[in-house]
């Protein structure tokens, strides 16, 4: 296992000049309406913005006086004129009800040199946490709300090397992880040069509604509220390092359990987390698994489908209880959970969220996981061949991800990024390294 801690990785520093932010909208006139989100896109967990990055070499992949500022806002605004959604703003109506008006009038678009190569980024380590991330990607004044405000803010930022680093800022409720990467292929192919998108998009957001009436047919433990919140933490005692695992170390910890990758390692790390923050024995604790739903042809949705079409799968116990019993019956418990979420189960869920006024996720306790692996992040190709690493770019404390890199060797591998107070990150450290002792 390798570890990147980001506190070590921070000295790294460059200057970066950025252009005045710009607003960018679709290349041709597009449809001027309404449009309601599902009940699943506009629960209150995703009222947030999500942030992504992207890094690229400037090699033999890219057209010779190419500026990938430029290609990249000409493909934009040609693939906002298909999803012209995003070109526009958000507002409530009654119940909270979340409405996109298509206006047009734009996304927000960065351009900015920086005085640093690719080489250097690589050296300190491309995975969460970056080094002068807040100079990679510019939160610009005023445009971060959820309502009234651009949906997309993006910057791009030229290397010295002739590479560039792409970074993207998206409110979560227009999309989930599969359907943002739709968007961004589009504006992939449209920047290479192809015509038109290969998948078309589709807005179908009724399919995910709650049904009338609303008839839930299970329990939503991932929306209840009975467990004990743990004492805020201080933001500056707060850690992010990144936990890097090669073939070998998920073969030791697979050694005599049957169970996938994930399976394991969220078992693994689910248990080291709450060693790590000493929760009380007695006190509830639960893992939730993102699950994708687009499987289901139960529910309908086509092909281009790019809302928020996920469940959670939730596993709960006591703590002690967890750390207890043996690995093999907590990976039981996650392949259990992961299967109950079905077509039903997603309408029940939506049923629940409209019933109990869009709640938020419990989050006492709770560890929220994203399997982004095989999404595909890191195979958006806007000209210059694959990105060097593509996926989220923060890591916030209650939640973790797995993300498809490349370690140390070149070998692909599984980092997860962690974000904990710092007397718990060591501890916490330490118990994934005894779980790969030989």
């Amino acid at each position: 296992m390798q570890i990147n801690a980001g506190e070590q990785r921070m000295t790294l520093s460059f200057a970066v000049r950025r252009r005045e932010p710009e607003l960018i909208g679709p290349a041709s006139p597009t449809p001027r309406e309404t449009k309601r989100l599902s009940d699943l896109d506009d629960q209150d967990e995703l009222r947030s913005q999500v942030r992504g990055v992207f890094f690229y070499r400037g090699d033999r992949f890219a057209r010779r006086g190419d500026d990938p500022a430029g290609v990249i806002r000409r493909a934009l605004s040609e693939a906002l004129v298909h999803y012209y959604p995003l070109a526009g703003r958000l507002r409530e109506v009654q119940g909270r009800k979340l409405v996109v008006d298509c206006t047009g009038e734009g996304v927000m678009f960065v351009e900015a040199d920086a005085d640093v190569r690719l080489a250097d980024l690589e050296a300190a380590g491309l995975m969460p946490p970056f080094p002068c991330m807040e100079e990679l990607g510019f939160d610009v004044e005023g445009s971060g709300g959820l309502l009234g405000c651009p949906l997309l803010l993006i910057q791009v930022t030229r290397l010295l090397c002739g590479g560039f680093v792409l970074w993207t800022r998206l409110n979560h409720t227009m999309c989930d992880g599969s359907g943002t990467l739709q968007f961004l292929n589009a504006v992939a192919e449209l920047a290479r040069g192809l015509p038109a998108p290969t998948v078309a998009p589709a807005w179908r957001r009724e399919l995910l509604d709650a049904r009338s009436p609303p008839a839930p047919a299970f329990p939503h433990h991932e929306y209840e509220y009975d467990a004990v919140p743990l004492p805020p933490t201080p933001a500056d005692d707060m850690v992010r390092r990144s936990f890097v695992f090669r073939a070998s170390d998920m073969a030791a910890l697979k050694k005599g359990l049957r169970a996938t990758s994930y399976e394991v390692l969220a078992a693994s790390l689910w248990r080291a987390r709450t060693a790590a923050l000493a929760i009380r024995p007695e006190e509830e604790v639960r893992l939730a698994t993102v699950v994708s739903a687009r499987r289901h042809t139960a529910l309908g949705l086509p092909a281009g489908y790019y809302g928020f079409a996920c469940g959670y799968a939730v596993v709960a116990m006591a703590a002690g209880a967890l750390l207890g019993c043996a690995t093999a019956d907590v990976v039981e418990l996650i392949r259990k959970a992961k299967a109950s979420v079905s077509a039903e189960y997603v309408r029940s869920m939506a049923d629940h969220l409209v019933l109990r006024g869009r709640p938020r996720l419990a989050a006492a306790n709770l560890f929220l996981l994203s399997d982004l692996r095989h999404i595909g992040f890191h195979r958006v190709d806007l000209g210059w061949g694959e990105a060097v690493y593509g996926g989220p770019s923060h890591a916030r404390f209650g939640g973790g991800f797995f993300v498809a890199v490349k370690n140390g060797d070149g070998e692909d591998a599984v980092a997860v990024p962690m974000a904990l107070p710092r007397m718990a990150m060591e501890v916490f450290a330490a118990e994934i390294a005894s779980l790969l002792k030989p």
